[in-house]
């Protein structure tokens, strides 16, 4: 023991590579201890930030899994909902009348009309507003007759095959006896054509 206590005495001031063969062994050890704990914290300091993007890896995948296993479950009801949609669209898109039809549907107003013996002052057609998928067609009225035959022209034209809407009302007396003169602004809608759709998309 006194014997290795003298070789840590003789270290003093001395370069390490020339001490004594116990305290360099000593020095060996405690650096290479030093060096193992470094770099084991630092391989743990690896692992544990894969380890973070491990876990959060594991949670989007249970929320992606959670949401897709509750679409599994719905997904005849959400086929079903879809051909309903679909169903619902195509009726929609027959009751909008196309380019060649929208003749017809302005006369089938008019005779609305006429059948209710209604006198047309004003039957104005405006410019037709393009949008994406369809076309607004304005049309300005000023018809005069009965409160009834009134009310019932209103109601034909609610219930038309096609999309008609009648709205700005104006109904004031008329000159005409105990005649009633009606201004409104009526709307329908047709479907465009692909082309048309294609053109409507390029012009924007």
């Amino acid at each position: 023991m006194n014997k290795w206590l003298s070789q840590f005495q003789q270290t003093s001031g001395r370069d390490p590579w020339v001490w004594p063969i116990v305290p360099r062994l000593f020095l060996f050890f405690f650096v290479a201890i030093f060096v193992a704990v470094l770099l084991w914290f630092l391989w743990l300091s690896g692992f544990r930030d894969e380890l973070d993007a491990s876990r959060a890896t594991e949670l989007s995948l249970r929320q992606d899994f959670s949401r897709d296993y509750k679409k599994a479950i719905n997904l005849d009801a959400l086929k079903k909902q879809k051909e309903q949609v679909i169903e619902y669209v195509n009726l929609l898109e027959k009751q909008l009348p196309n380019q060649a039809e929208m003749a017809a549907l302005l006369s089938d107003i008019n005779q609305a009309g006429i059948g209710r013996g209604l006198q047309f002052d004003v039957f104005k057609p405006g410019a037709p507003q393009v949008k994406e998928y369809y076309a607004e067609q304005p049309i300005e009225i000023s018809v005069t007759g009965s409160y009834d035959a009134i009310a019932q022209f209103a109601s034909d034209v609610a219930h038309l095959s096609r999309i008609v809407t009648i709205g700005d009302l104006d109904l004031s007396k008329s000159s005409q006896g105990n005649l009633l003169s009606m201004r409104a602004g009526i709307k329908t809608y047709r479907y465009l054509s692909l082309e048309e759709q294609q053109r409507t998309k390029n012009s924007k």
